[in-house]
Formats: structure tokens, C-alpha cells, sequence
């Protein structure tokens, strides 16, 4: 799907095809955007399967590379291609259905047994990913202000590379001294001493032995298999599995929907418009660049540090995740607050609050899906969640802030008009 959809559009727009007519460059978007949702559905719910315990530190830190890989993709495209603009296009189109084929056979269910240093693993993967993350904003705000030569972009896309694929080295040793203390336990069997009579053994009593149940005896006492449509307003206690319909139908699941709608919806507004928003209040066209550009970062930031905290405050604190969601949104008011007002020099710090809000809300959304409604079902509720984003941006993005926009440039027109 990513490959077809990018590549048709690489083909209409380097003029390889006749012109496409706006319907079918429309399902070409389509079909290459929405491939996307299925590697990241397929990665993220079996991470959250296999790691239940620490749902939301993996859903922070795959939310958070998910920030990141648009600062990644644009260094390895300029490494390769240089300024060659249509060439993104086929890059985005191969490079993900490449990465796909590679690692496919790595996504699977395993039988989920906590590991002692599991924590230990996930925080080295932590470190690695907040140096990357580190390097990339030097960089960015560095491309911004100085010009890179051809070389200069292969030199730190390789770097970037080096940090990316050094988590490898943090799992393949994690998975030999598992593999050596397996091989020990071998080697090394527990020396057992048998007693071939006890000193003072027990009386034995006539007990009467039950008769073992038959497959038939055992198949009447088995609850039926619940359909995910059976029993839409009857839903069973929060944390137990709920069906499709269950969760729905729940007013948990519809607050949650309102909340992601509005919150993310808002914050998502304020980033799409941020660069018109930095041309109307005056600031220069490279603080404007460098502030937007460092969006994915602060959207890194903000699910990995969300994903941890919630985790580390639910086990020590008992601080609930909703709590916390509450936060986030409360935090990111104030960066609305700062833009609305148009305090001086105040678009910086409000793009970092609404930046890092935006990210830090989704690891929290997830988890508490998971949380309130169960892992059978997870994989369609978890995008049912997702699916709020894009209503919330039509809304606030398109009917409000559009609606806004061009009904003040149609007064500012009228006032030219007359001068």
C-alpha cells in the first residue's frame, strides 16, 4: 500500500504518467497515508501484549520514534538526494514498505513473562533514543542557520544511523546473557537429595476419589465464546475485557473520545498553523523555520516522558493516568494562552508546551484504553481512539480556524479595497 501510493504519485508528478484527475491523486494519498496505521497498529499492539506490565513505557518510547521519524526520514533524504524535491516522494514510497519486508518476521506474539531487567532494558533503549534526539535538534537548528554541503548531510545521516541502530547492540545483549543463563542452569542441574522413607510417615486416610470429568463434563461447564457484538449496554467490571460494541457504548470510552477530539485536536490546530501564525506576529523567517522544524522533537520529548512518568507514578504513587491526561491538557492551555495574547517573543516556549503536549497525550490515551477496556479487543478500540484525531482537526482546523482566517482576510481585502 505505501509503495503503490507514493509511487503512482511520484509517477503523475515527475510527468511519467498522464495527469491524474484530482479524484485519483486523492486515492493515492489515501491509500500510501493510511498504510501507515497498519505497521504501526501491528507493531504497537503486540509490544503492548508481549509487555503488559510497562504498556505505557512501550507505548511511549514506539509513540516517540514515531516523533522522531520525520526528523530521520529528512536527513536520510537529503544524504541521498539532496534538494531533489520529487525525489521525497519515491523515497518516502520505497523506504517504509522496505523496512517492513526486513523486520516483518520480528513482530510477533510471545509468551509474555516479565524479565528482572526488563525496566533496565527499556531505560537503556531510553538513553539511546534521548541522545538521538539530542543530536538531531543540534543538527536541525544548525541546518537551519548555516548551509550544509552534499557531504556534510551524508557525514551526520550516517551518525544518525549509528545512534538509531545501537539499540540493536542493548538487545542482542540482553538476549546472550539470557541465552547464558539458560545454557548455566544446564550445565549446573540442582543436586537433589531423594529420602526413600520418611522417619515419621503420615496416617493414611480413606479418602474417596472423585471420577476424573469427561471432555463432555468439561465442555458443558465452559462459558460460551462472547462475540464482540453480544450485550452492547450490559459492559463487565473497568479492567475486564470489554467487546467492541461494550466500549462504544460506554460513557468511559465516550469522554475519552470527547477529551482526544478537543485536546488533540487543539494542540494539532496550533502546529499546522504555527508557521502563519510566527509570519503574523513578525518574527523572522528562520526562527519560524527552526521552531517548526523542532516540533518532532518536542513531540518525542513529550511521549516518552509521558509514557515513563505515568508508569513510574501508577506503581509508586497509585497517580492515575486520567489525572495525568488532565495535566497534559491544563499545560497545554497555557500555551494557547500564550499565542492568543501575543506576549512577545512567547512563540518559542509556546511551541515547545503545545509540541510536547501534543506528543505526551497519546501514550496516556492508549494506556488507558488498555487499561479500562481490556486487550482482546485492543487493536480496533486503540484505533478508534486514534480515529478522534482527525474529526478533532476537521473541526477546530478546518471549520473553525479556516472559517476564521477567511472571513478576516475577506476584511482586510475590504479595508485595502478602500485605501
Amino acid at each position: 500500500m505505501n509503495f503503490f501510493g507514493y509511487f503512482m504519485i511520484w509517477l503523475a508528478v515527475t510527468g511519467r504518467t498522464a495527469k491524474p484527475h484530482v479524484w485519483q491523486m486523492c486515492l493515492y494519498i489515501c491509500i500510501g497515508a493510511n498504510s501507515q496505521t497498519f505497521s504501526n497498529t501491528g507493531a504497537l499492539i503486540t509490544c503492548v501484549k508481549n509487555f503488559p506490565e510497562s504498556r505505557g513505557i512501550v507505548i511511549g518510547l514506539l509513540k516517540g520514534f514515531v516523533g522522531l521519524s520525520g526528523a530521520i526520514i529528512t536527513q536520510l533524504y537529503r544524504a541521498f538526494y539532496g534538494d531533489d524535491s520529487k525525489s521525497l516522494i519515491l523515497f518516502i514510497g520505497w523506504l517504509p514498505a522496505a523496512v517492513s519486508c526486513i523486520f516483518l518476521r520480528t513482530v510477533r506474539l510471545m509468551k509474555a513473562v516479565r524479565q528482572e531487567t526488563e525496566l533496565k532494558i527499556f531505560y537503556k533503549i531510553l538513553y539511546v533514543s534521548l541522545s538521538l534526539a539530542s543530536f538531531l535538534m543540534i543538527l536541525i537548528i544548525l541546518q537551519n542557520r548555516l548551509h550544509f554541503p552534499r557531504a556534510a548531510y551524508v557525514g551526520s545521516a550516517s551518525f544518525v544511523m549509528i545512534l538509531f541502530f545501537s539499540q540493536l547492540a542493548v538487545i542482542i545483549e540482553e538476549e546472550f546473557n539470557v541465552w547464558k543463563s539458560k545454557r548455566q542452569e544446564l550445565n549446573n542441574p540442582i543436586q537433589l537429595k531423594i529420602v526413600s522413607e520418611l522417619p515419621n510417615p503420615p496416617p493414611v486416610e480413606d479418602t474417596e476419589i472423585e471420577p476424573r470429568p469427561t471432555r463432555g463434563d468439561q465442555e458443558k461447564h465452559e462459558k460460551p465464546p462472547v462475540s464482540w457484538w453480544s450485550n452492547p449496554f450490559k459492559p463487565p467490571e473497568r479492567g475486564e475485557d470489554y467487546n467492541i460494541l461494550q466500549a462504544i457504548f460506554s460513557i468511559d470510552m465516550i469522554i475519552l473520545f470527547t477529551v482526544t477530539t478537543f485536546g488533540v485536536g487543539g494542540t494539532l490546530t496550533a502546529i499546522d498553523n504555527l508557521g502563519q501564525i510566527g509570519k503574523s506576529l513578525g518574527y523572522p523567517s528562520k526562527s519560524i523555520t527552526t521552531f517548526v522544524s523542532l516540533i518532532s522533537i518536542w513531540n518525542y520529548l513529550g511521549k516518552v516522558a509521558s509514557g515513563f512518568a505515568s508508569e513510574i507514578f501508577l506503581e509508586k504513587y497509585k497517580f492515575p493516568r486520567p489525572l495525568m491526561l488532565s495535566l497534559v491538557l491544563l499545560l497545554s492551555c497555557t500555551g494557547h494562552l500564550l499565542i492568543a495574547f501575543g506576549v512577545p517573543n512567547s512563540l518559542y516556549l509556546s511551541s515547545v508546551i503545545i509540541g510536547f503536549c501534543f506528543g505526551a497525550q497519546w501514550p496516556l490515551i492508549f494506556a488507558i484504553i488498555s487499561e479500562l477496556f481490556g486487550l482482546k479487543y485492543y487493536s480496533t478500540l486503540y484505533t478508534l481512539g486514534g480515529g478522534a484525531s482527525p474529526l478533532g482537526a476537521y473541526i477546530l482546523n478546518v471549520r473553525i480556524t479556516g472559517y476564521l482566517y477567511d472571513k478576516e482576510a475577506k476584511k482586510q481585502m475590504a479595508v485595502e479595497g478602500t485605501r
